[in-house]
């Protein structure tokens, strides 16, 4: 049946798989949500389009489908390009359509008006174009969808003009049918020279979570040792040659400089990852990606290939294989005591709280962290033992990300315990979105790490000789903003009550903000 344009589209979506779009309506992308109720589709009203963008996703890395936004020309697109960007930088499948004017070449002052709004939006996702016509938006809907699942899951920005979001449109057609092309080839040179490694190195990313069980059986059969990057962390997991998420620390250099044979699965090895700009591969590195553009300068193999069809081969040639590598169980568990050690030093009184923490969670508890000074102790620190339970915004590194983002998973995992883990400053930037999680009514423990700082700059500041400046602000106070929100509100007193606050907070029915300060430990 014919209907408006931008009721088609939630009808669409929802036939697509859609199950939950964030977003917040406004008179522009009113037409958008005439659909919504009728298609079946759970809306989530956020506070600020960048906590909708946020909670899109944390959907998405909650489920690996596509966390879905609408927002309103101008102002609404602006504010979702910081959560877009962060979604470009960590590989998250994110579609936006937002609303926008008809004509802008000659006419100025409308409400909302840029310049160019679909440049904006191409800066920081993968494109983002303006469909003119409903065959065009549903030509770029199922384009977008189809990229995403059968490549590097970055956003994606799909633009309609108001006037044709309002005109009557024919349904889309059925959903395409997307061929998957794989190859078997046993790639005889590459897997030779893992073979034949004496001291062979995975280095696993995000794009290998989906394949944890057959990367643990490939590295424990080659006895390798492992490196795991943030986005990585929990693929091997308790391993005896798993050095885990330590690449930043210095001496994890002179650690790559002896594998004779590196593999980097999933991962372009980013700054971030390594917060230095020499790796220490010295042996010869073979890549594994799907994204041709990931690959590194000095990659002797490059293999463009889904991580799982890579250990898939990888495993088939491991049949009767024995393990004859250098590598030590003791070496790797005394490299990381000393490295624990190191950040204890570095940053006093977190690891305590930390340990406290971990022993008290439920299993399959999922997390989301924010870019504070607990979250940089836990990544370095905190063992994982299965992939995907950890979200961190790496790479764009955006303050904020973690409160609506653990909206947006729990909204995905009902009845599945998540975690917040954010800091004195960084709640403030999306603190409004405490409000969308006491309406939906989520259990959600919200771990507030408040030292009264920016604490984490402070000690950069220091050790650049520069006298800290701007790094302390006057702090709400923060339960009784919570209680004023409807959420509940603790400020547990040793870690054993800390333990009891979280566990509690599970159980609620809204969220928990649980304030905890350094002197806890």
């Amino acid at each position: 049946m014919q209907r408006p344009l931008g009721a088609q589209i939630s009808h669409m979506l929802k036939d697509r798989g859609v199950e939950v779009i964030f977003g917040i309506p406004g008179v522009h992308n009113q037409e958008l949500y005439r659909g919504i109720e009728e298609a079946g589709i759970t809306h989530v009203l956020a506070r600020h389009e960048q906590g909708a963008g946020f909670m899109a996703d944390g959907y998405a890395r909650a489920t690996g489908k596509p966390g879905v936004a609408y927002v309103i020309t101008g102002p609404g697109l602006c504010n979702i390009m910081t959560p877009m960007g962060q979604a470009y930088s960590d590989s998250v499948p994110m579609l936006v359509i937002s609303s926008c004017l008809d004509e802008t070449a000659a006419t100025r002052g409308q409400l909302h008006q840029m310049l160019d709004q679909r440049a904006a939006a191409d800066t920081v996702c993968e494109w983002s174009e303006e469909a003119r016509t409903a065959e065009a938006a549903y030509a770029l809907i199922d384009r977008a969808l189809i990229e995403m699942a059968s490549g590097r899951p970055r956003p994606r920005h799909i633009q309609i003009p108001i006037s044709v979001l309002e005109t009557p449109a024919p349904p889309p057609g059925p959903r395409p049918v997307v061929a998957s092309e794989r190859s078997d080839d046993p790639m005889p040179a590459v897997i030779e020279a893992i073979l034949g490694a004496k001291r062979p190195l995975f280095i696993l990313g995000g794009g290998a979570r989906g394949c944890g069980y057959q990367a643990r059986d490939a590295v424990r059969a080659l006895g390798a040792a492992s490196f795991e990057t943030y986005a990585g962390r929990g693929i091997v997991g308790a391993y005896a040659l798993n050095y885990r998420s330590n690449m930043a620390r210095p001496e994890a250099q002179g650690v790559l400089e002896q594998a004779d044979v590196v593999v980097l699965v999933g991962s372009e090895l980013s700054h971030s990852d390594l917060l230095r700009d020499d790796a220490g591969i010295r042996g010869r590195l073979i890549q594994v990606d799907i994204d041709p553009g990931a690959f590194l300068p000095d990659c002797e193999w490059p293999v463009l290939s889904r991580a799982s069809d890579f250990f898939d081969v990888l495993l088939a040639a491991l049949e009767g294989h024995e393990p004859a590598t250098d590598w030590t169980p003791a070496e790797v568990k005394s490299a990381k005591a000393r490295w624990r050690g190191q950040v204890d030093a570095e940053t006093p009184h977190v690891l305590p709280v930390m340990d406290a923490l971990r022993a008290c969670l439920p299993d399959l508890t999922s997390i989301y962290s924010d870019m504070t000074q607990f979250a940089y102790v836990a990544l370095e620190c905190w063992p994982m033992e299965r992939p995907g339970f950890w979200h961190h915004p790496s790479g764009f590194g955006t303050l904020g990300f973690s409160l609506p983002a653990a909206i947006g998973g729990a909204m995905a995992r009902p009845g599945l315990p998540t975690l917040c883990i954010i800091g004195d400053y960084g709640i403030q930037y999306t603190i409004a979105e405490l409000g969308t999680a006491v309406e939906q009514g989520l259990p959600l423990p919200i771990l507030l790490w408040d030292n009264g700082k920016l604490g984490a700059i402070e000690d950069s500041m220091v050790a650049a000789q520069i006298a800290p400046n701007a790094v302390i602000q006057r702090n709400p106070d923060f339960l009784a903003l919570a209680r004023a929100y409807g959420a509940g509100a603790e400020e547990p007193d040793s870690l054993t009550a800390l333990q009891e606050a979280v566990t509690e907070a599970f159980k609620a029915d809204r969220p928990t903000l649980i304030r905890m300060t350094p002197g806890l430990a």
